[in-house]
């Protein structure tokens, strides 16, 4: 596997994604010929993030959004990394007529599919397409370190990113936290997932070679050097008292995933969760 996900993360961003289409072209035109496949399920081959059964995941992550983050069907939303819905499209199902949500990504092809499938039917649902450099989903574009949210101040009840952290270095998790600062509710809170390194994670990790952060800088671990982006784990104490409290906001929940070794029975997600939350 290792070998596999080096090879993955040596193509461009635009071949992975045109070598992931390919791969599941076949499967991809059985579902939607013999229809499968709903209109509100992307093409296996569109899913560019997150593996798995995509409507059951997202019916899960919904679930967490309620129990841990306390999210009520009148709140306004805001999804961080929206992706291809997968979020989106459980939470139609939810999200009252006062609520509302909003979703943006760096890659266009999952903001126009959510577009036509979800917006479409559901106008308080939009989508946004920002144009930022990411060395995993695609090449060019403005730095995430400087990047101010298209939003109000004080607009969301609650802020979203799942796989999102894990994937940008410490100026863009800074800024983004910030940012989350910014537009969070008094009161509001943000359900985020990282990789979070600890001396647990350090301990178990060692007797775990499928999924491994083997260069070290200092306060942050990266999965591969050429693809920093790939993935990204944050040592525990700099994320919690630098990154996070430095944006003025606090931690309420942490429960942590079974991606460096732990029983997976005992955790609720792969990733590490925490629930941090705006002062009133």
């Amino acid at each position: 596997m290792p070998t596999i996900r080096k090879l993955f993360y040596s193509l461009p961003p635009a071949w992975r994604f045109l070598a992931r289409r390919l791969y599941y072209l076949p499967t991809d035109l059985y579902e939607g010929l013999s229809g499968r496949r709903g209109p509100m399920t992307p093409p296996r081959g569109l899913i560019y993030t997150g593996s798995g059964d995509f409507r059951a995941q997202g019916e899960k992550m919904r679930q967490d959004l309620v129990e841990l983050a306390g999210l009520q069907p009148h709140h306004r939303v805001l999804d961080v990394g929206s992706g291809i819905g997968r979020i989106a499209v459980p939470l139609t199902e939810y999200l009252d007529e006062q609520g509302s949500y909003e979703g943006f990504d760096v890659v266009e092809v999952g903001v126009r599919w959510c577009e036509k499938a979800i917006t479409s039917h559901f106008p308080n649902f939009r989508f946004t397409y920002v144009s930022l450099d990411n060395d995993l989903y695609r090449s060019g574009g403005g730095s995430a370190a400087d990047f101010r949210f298209p939003y109000p101040d004080e607009d969301f009840d609650v802020v979203v990113l799942t796989s999102v952290f894990t994937h940008m270095l410490p100026g863009e998790v800074a800024n983004y936290l910030r940012e989350i600062g910014r537009v969070l509710c008094p009161g509001g809170r943000c359900f985020a997932t990282f990789f979070i390194w600890n001396e647990e994670a350090a301990r178990l990790s060692r007797a775990n070679p499928h999924f491994t952060f083997p260069y070290d800088r200092g306060h942050y671990r990266l999965m591969d050097e050429q693809v920093q982006a790939a993935n990204v784990a944050y040592e525990e104490g700099y994320l919690r008292r630098e990154l996070i409290e430095g944006a003025g906001l606090k931690v309420e929940q942490a429960h942590y995933g079974y991606w460096a070794g732990r029983k997976k029975e005992r955790c609720k997600d792969f990733q590490d969760i925490l629930v941090l939350s705006k002062p009133k």
